[in-house]
């Protein structure tokens, strides 16, 4: 669970696309960009408090007395593609903490300049000014607060800050997909993969960063893409779990985030990952075991989804994916199964797919397949 939430709070997302803070020609992050489209995002994002028109008086009352938001990003593994560094490496590491570390304190900086200007967030001003006093020392002593810049803390205990919490990463799977980019912080699974069309034959595609790189090298062989272009199943799921643990150090909330295991992981080995996770400093994590389920949207073979023949090892070359939403589902006549309201879930193939809480998700097994957002 990304965010985290006390009683009636409201979910208040959005993300930056990190492919656009990429600087192509210098194969490096563009800070400057970066720090500017937070603080745009921020602002933009404390404006959507007040704009929003509340049906619960309790949610209003909550939302308008934190004003949390939860900016977060999409397209972080063509940022590192961009710069020519490999997601996982300890390269690509240092970079990772250093774009988040940047964008933690700018998010925190234009949140203080915004209670300059508009006031502080209700639930960190007292009745008094010792306790407001007292309050905002409470605040900056927190773990997270004792990471920010002495000038950050110092500045809170003064003017106080616009919002309670700023940041935390959303998976963007269909807004990252939309834009043609890596969703969340997840690398890619595949660089390509099949889709299934409805007569049941799979079309092979690129995905948009490798045609990019094809377009901008011709002689590069497409079977044969620099280190950089690793895969998800290509990752040790330590390295999952590190990356998760270097971006948490830098966001207030949490984060959604998947550790990719190869099929034939123990429980033991999935109890190692969650513990890599705690140590640290995550405050929560997804292990998926590939093939734990008897239908899954990725595979990485290119025909129907038949659990038995898959390796029990990691794919030793970058195989083909396929989506499968598929074949099996669309022979059906008489049954919809899917994502969409009235549909059979395609995960239990039992419940119905109703809108609860704003999601999409399965009256019998309880899967949310599909965010409002």
């Amino acid at each position: 669970m990304e965010q985290p939430l006390a009683p009636f709070s409201v979910c208040n997302l959005a993300a930056v696309n990190l492919a656009e803070m990429a600087d192509k020609e210098t194969k490096s992050v563009n800070f400057e960009k970066l720090k500017k489209t937070v603080e745009i995002g921020v602002r933009m994002q404390d404006n959507v408090i007040d704009a929003t028109p509340y049906f619960l008086e309790e949610n209003k009352k909550q939302a308008l007395g934190e004003r949390r938001v939860g900016l977060g990003v999409m397209g972080l593994h063509d940022l590192l593609i961009y710069c020519e560094t490999e997601y996982g490496s300890e390269e690509g590491n240092v970079l990772i903490d250093k774009v988040f570390e940047t964008i933690a304190t700018t998010a925190y900086r234009a949140s203080v300049e915004l209670a300059k200007e508009k006031g502080s967030f209700p639930f960190l001003e007292g009745k008094s000014h010792e306790e407001t006093n007292r309050l905002r020392h409470a605040f900056i002593e927190t773990g997270f607060m004792k990471k920010m810049p002495e000038d950050v803390r110092k500045s809170i205990l003064e003017n106080g800050i616009r919002n309670s919490h700023l940041l935390t990463v959303a998976p963007t799977g269909s807004t990252g997909t939309m834009v043609g980019v890596s969703t969340g912080l997840e690398p890619y699974f595949s660089f390509t993969y099949y889709r299934s069309g409805r007569l049941g034959k799979f079309i092979e595609v690129k995905a948009d960063i490798v045609r990019e790189y094809l377009d901008r090298n011709p002689d590069a062989d497409p079977d044969n893409l620099p280190k950089w272009f690793i895969s998800s199943m290509e990752l040790a799921p330590e390295a999952h779990a590190d990356v998760q643990c270097i971006i948490q150090r830098w966001i207030d909330s949490s984060i959604s985030k998947t550790v990719n295991a190869p099929k034939g992981y123990t429980v033991e080995q999935v109890e190692n990952v969650y513990e890599r996770l705690y140590k640290g400093g995550a405050k929560g994590g997804t292990v998926y075991v590939d093939g734990s389920r008897d239908s899954q949207v990725l595979t990485l073979k290119a025909e129907e989804n038949n659990l038995d023949e898959f390796d029990l090892e990691y794919p030793e070359e970058k195989k083909k994916v396929v989506l499968v939403d598929t074949i099996n589902e669309l022979r059906s006549t008489n049954v919809t199964i899917g994502s969409e309201v009235g549909n059979t879930c395609p995960v239990c193939r039992k419940g119905e797919v109703n809108e609860i809480g704003g999601c999409n998700t399965c009256t019998n097994c309880g899967a949310q397949l599909k965010c409002g957002l």
